[in-house]
């Protein structure tokens, strides 16, 4: 037994399309704890208070390829920062090693001043390129972690093992650190380097763990009902034989 990727679109379509609308009226949400999740939104909140700053690293991964999710994930979790933090003393600052991705970071930030009514404290160095390749996007990184006015990272993007000298600096500077990558080989350093890693496809369950919109926990319900439709189909499939055979003995 066998479900066509077609199929499987358009189930995770039906499913986003059903889960936001009744998410609408049903409020109440509930998902597993994730304590990355949690402890970067009491870093977001105490950035605010002690007038300091957080910086989020999307990484260098571009939005041409397969990486662009993780990209995505990123600029979803700069837009709930700045939402935040924006017209604190020390504003996020995001780092990337992507030209488009630089822009998007740009107009994220332009767009979310604009909607607070703060659009001339906008500042476009807020959304920088630090190196056009992966180390010389770390090396370019690690001046502005170093900074004593930045409080933690938050490393959401494609990265590879440059990873490993971003989170180290932040080590060295006792900020706090966390981070997640579509790479198998960067979320093993990040677990090693990072306060508090996301494992897995936890990076993209961060618009629905940061309250991004209902669109985005319908999309993380649609993958936990997918993931339980396709273990039920390989149930099935293993123990069909076994039925089979038992008519044939009959």
């Amino acid at each position: 037994m066998s479900i066509s990727p077609e199929v499987l679109v358009a189930l995770a379509l039906f499913f986003i399309l059903l889960f936001s609308v009744w998410g609408r009226n049903n409020p109440r949400r509930v998902f597993r704890s994730i304590k990355a999740f949690k402890e970067l939104q009491r870093n977001i909140e105490l950035s605010v208070e002690d007038g300091s700053r957080l910086q989020i690293g999307l990484g260098s991964g571009g939005l041409l390829g397969p990486q662009s999710a993780a990209a995505f994930a990123g600029l979803t979790l700069l837009r709930q920062v700045a939402d935040i933090a924006s017209d604190s003393d020390q504003p996020p600052i995001a780092t990337t090693g992507d030209g488009a991705l630089m822009l998007l970071a740009q107009d994220t930030l332009r767009s979310t001043y604009r909607r607070l009514g703060i659009r001339e404290q906008f500042n476009s160095k807020l959304g920088r390129v630090t190196g056009l390749t992966p180390f010389s996007h770390a090396a370019g990184a690690l001046p502005l972690i170093l900074d004593r006015s930045v409080l933690g990272s938050a490393l959401i993007g494609s990265y590879g093992n440059e990873v490993g000298l971003i989170a180290g600096a932040s080590q060295r500077a006792n900020g706090f650190t966390t981070g997640g990558s579509d790479r198998l080989s960067t979320q093993a350093i990040l677990f090693a380097a990072a306060d508090e890693p996301l494992i897995g496809e936890e990076i993209y369950a961060t618009g629905a763990y940061t309250n991004a919109g209902a669109a985005h926990q319908a999309s993380l319900r649609s993958q936990d009902l997918l993931r339980w439709i396709l273990i039920a189909l390989l149930i099935i499939t293993a123990l069909a034989p076994l039925f089979e055979g038992s008519q044939i003995v009959q």
